[in-house]
């Protein structure tokens, strides 16, 4: 019995060797998994270091792309505000230049100006005193034949007085005021730029309405004869004044002998009177 047992024991050694082997096989196996986890893991942590460099690279790619568009665009600006400012002092030369060129035009008109006044204002002062010396001319000519006087309104003819006589309640020219009219008419006639106002007027006897109308025909015949006698008639204005301004004040014959007359204005049209 006891010899069957000691032959039985060899037997039993193999499979203890055989789970030590698989147990070390299963730990290789377990240290190898661990080993390949653990790289794995340094792996996974190496990717994400690389995905964060990544995406810091790129927002930093990125910020320096907005940089630079950021840059271009304060380039292009700055270009644009150069340009314009190169335009504006071109705008600013050229109107400067414009203005200078505008002055000078300017002070040659000023002086030609002044050189024209001064030419016309010597031309009128001559003209003038032409005029002032046929004015004394005409009334020292017209003072021969009729009373006359210089006034604000020119030189005036008193044809009412001894000279030119007008029946009562007449306006009929006699013989002899055709003669002293036609005398008047050729010393006229020799003078230039002259108008004539014709003025009637009359006593003190009737109505304003009747005198008005009655001095209005004086006028006119004295115009009409003076038309007549070669004056044109363009330069007459008549008015009649009525009995409204006597030349004598007073009811006697003889005052309303003198009232009863007619008046003639002469102007020089290049003379002003009343200064």
């Amino acid at each position: 019995m006891t010899s069957l047992s000691l032959k039985s024991e060899p037997a039993r050694e193999p499979q203890r060797g055989g789970g030590r082997g698989l147990s070390v096989l299963v730990l290789l196996l377990i240290l190898c998994l661990a080993g390949i986890g653990f790289v794995a893991y340094r792996v996974w942590q190496r990717l994400e270091a690389v995905e964060r460099q990544v995406a810091s690279a790129s927002a930093r790619a990125e910020e320096s792309a907005a940089l630079s568009r950021h840059s271009m665009e304060r380039a292009v600006a700055a270009e644009a505000a150069a340009k314009a400012a190169a335009e504006g002092r071109q705008a600013a030369e050229s109107q400067t230049a414009s203005a200078r060129q505008e002055a000078d035009t300017a002070r040659q008109d000023a002086t030609t100006a002044r050189d024209t006044a001064a030419r016309a204002q010597a031309e009128a002062e001559r003209i003038r005193k032409a005029a002032e010396a046929e004015v004394n001319r005409l009334e020292a000519a017209l003072g021969q034949i009729a009373e006359t006087r210089r006034t604000a309104l020119g030189l005036v003819m008193n044809l009412g007085s001894d000279h030119l006589k007008f029946e009562f309640d007449k306006a009929d020219l006699r013989p002899e005021d055709r003669e002293l009219l036609s005398r008047i008419a050729g010393i006229i006639m020799t003078s230039h730029d002259y108008t004539i106002s014709v003025n009637g007027h009359t006593d003190d006897v009737g109505s304003d309405a009747y005198n008005q109308k009655l001095s209005e025909r004086r006028a006119e015949a004295v115009r009409d004869y003076l038309v007549k006698a070669g004056l044109p008639a363009e330069i007459f204005t008549v008015t009649g004044h009525g009995k409204s301004l006597p030349l004598v004040k007073g009811t006697s014959e003889a005052a309303r002998r003198k009232n009863r007359r007619v008046e003639l204005g002469l102007v020089n049209t290049r003379i002003r009177y009343g200064r």
